[in-house]
């Protein structure tokens, strides 16, 4: 019996526990044999921290570089939560927040959940999962459809700390810098798989999540540059046009430039830290591809590099994420493969952090089960006719933790961007993102887009109601809450005139 027909019997023998989430296929299209694929996954990288696009003129990316050289390039590539726990939840399961129900940090995985990753075990493969897990709280107990597991607790740390890291269910010491021992970790495993057996190895690194901490070999690689503050962090002014009132308050709060983490945070000092932080994941990347050159394998393996959500750095007065405004929801996302697409690709279509799943199930030779949100993007990366996608549907639920943001949900199409707040009296918003990229002037009040925001207005609660997203997702309190002000800071934001009667 030959490997293919090995992995379709193991496919018409699938578990029972899988079958009731709809049986998978065998495909004879994209792959034109199951391939092995390795997902790469970092904590909060925004789409344009990358040498080749230049959010800063003085970033260094060389891997990524040759990673968009050498593949496809997704500029516009989207979370459709951009909060860790909802992202990656949405990445294993290719469904929006609304239905997984994992809505924040520290809700518990639903019992019954089923990840794609056992889809790949019953169908045969080798599967590893090493770094950040960071669902259902503390935990880093070995989850559903890995046969080789390496985790930590909550967050973990760049150095070595007493909780160590969970080595297949053992808890073993943390050696060193957290970027380069993950990525030891995985190449241990990759080495150890025979060649020609399919794997999916997926490595979250715990980078670049604050509080930023670089190598060693990356401290005070950029401490001389000069950062360019972002337009848009004026507080009035022509980058401040129609800014909803619960916008300009958190300026000063613990996710605003004013008060930022409750300090007094330099933004520029911060980014900098940020930047020599992702240096290691870049030679992460590079680690990963000289194993594949000496494999043999370099170009046959998908290799898909994405972030779990965006991070604003002063962006309409605001750091973090949470938010539905580009920096926040849109990830950077490249893919290498020559075998399935040439280099230098770049896609422009809209693509999310939910298409992973099928994508991945796409290149190892499997269909997707019925009721996921996503769809591959394979034919797209390899130019083929396909229709996609206009309009993606985005989601965060207030969080008690963090009360200065509030319940939203967005439409992102191509060109226009509408953003609805629920349980605040304020405005929505409207940006053309063609003629305001930058989102400095909200059009919701605009007479000559008031069609175009009721169609919007209506196609998102169409695709909420096709999805199963009218009721909001609620769970206990956890936690402290944030809520602290500055009395140093800026006062409450006054009602806009176009409420004012």
């Amino acid at each position: 019996m030959n490997r293919r027909d090995m992995l379709g019997g193991l496919l018409a023998t699938a578990a029972s526990s899988l079958a009731q989430s709809g049986r998978l296929e065998r495909l004879g299209k994209t792959g034109s044999r199951p391939r092995s694929v390795i997902f790469i996954l970092t904590d909060d990288h925004r789409y344009d921290a990358m040498g080749f696009l230049k959010g800063q003129e003085w970033l260094e990316t060389p891997q990524m570089d040759r990673m968009a050289r050498e593949g496809c390039h997704f500029p516009n590539a989207f979370v459709t939560t951009a909060l860790c726990s909802p992202s990656r939840a949405s990445i294993l399961t290719g469904r929006y927040a609304h239905r997984h129900r994992i809505i924040d940090n520290n809700t518990p995985i639903p019992k019954g959940t089923i990840l794609f990753p056992q889809y790949l075990q019953q169908a045969g493969y080798a599967t590893a999962f090493v770094g950040k897990w960071h669902m259902g709280g503390e935990s880093d107990d070995p989850q559903p459809g890995f046969d080789h597991w390496v985790s930590f607790r909550g967050q973990g740390t760049y150095l070595p700390s007493k909780n160590g890291l969970n080595v297949n269910g053992k808890r073993v010491p943390q050696k060193g810098y957290i970027t380069d021992e993950l990525t030891d970790y995985a190449l241990q495993w990759l080495d150890q798989q025979k060649k020609g057996r399919p794997y999916f190895l997926y490595l979250s690194h715990k980078a670049v999540h604050a509080e930023f901490i670089p190598a060693d070999r990356h401290k005070g690689k950029f401490a001389n540059k000069q950062f360019k503050y972002p337009a848009t962090m004026a507080a009035t002014g022509e980058y401040a046009q129609g800014r909803p009132m619960w916008v300009q308050n958190q300026r000063n709060s613990w996710h605003g430039v004013e008060y930022p983490y409750h300090s007094n945070l330099d933004i520029a000092e911060y980014y900098k830290r940020y930047a020599e932080t992702l240096c290691a994941v870049d030679d992460s990347l590079g680690r990963i591809f000289d194993a594949l050159q000496a494999r043999g394998e370099l170009d046959s393996t998908l290799v898909i590099y994405m972030g779990d959500n965006g991070f604003a750095f002063g962006e309409h007065g605001l750091i973090d994420k949470r938010t539905a405004y580009e920096e926040s929801m849109r990830v950077p996302l490249l893919a290498r493969c020559p075998e399935l697409f040439e280099g230098g690709k770049t896609v422009r279509q809209v693509v999310a952090n939910i298409d992973i799943m099928p994508t991945v199930l796409d290149a190892m030779g499997l269909k997707a089960p019925a009721g996921c949100d996503g769809r591959s993007w394979l034919p797209l990366a390899m130019g083929q006719p396909t229709e996609w996608r206009k309009e993606l549907l985005y989601e965060y639920y207030w969080e008690r933790n963090f009360p200065h943001t509030p319940t939203m949900h967005a439409l992102r199409g191509e060109r226009y961007k509408f953003i609805r707040y629920h349980g605040i009296w304020d405005s929505d918003e409207l940006y053309d993102l063609q003629e305001d990229p930058l989102e400095s002037r909200n059009l919701i009040y605009s007479k000559a887009h008031q069609d175009i925001i009721r169609q919007m207005r209506q196609r998102l609660f169409q695709t909420l109601e096709e999805t199963g997203g009218m009721q909001m997702p609620i769970w206990p309190d956890r936690g402290t809450s944030q809520n602290l002000r500055n009395p140093k800071g800026s006062k409450a934001a006054e009602f806009p005139p176009e409420l004012v009667r």
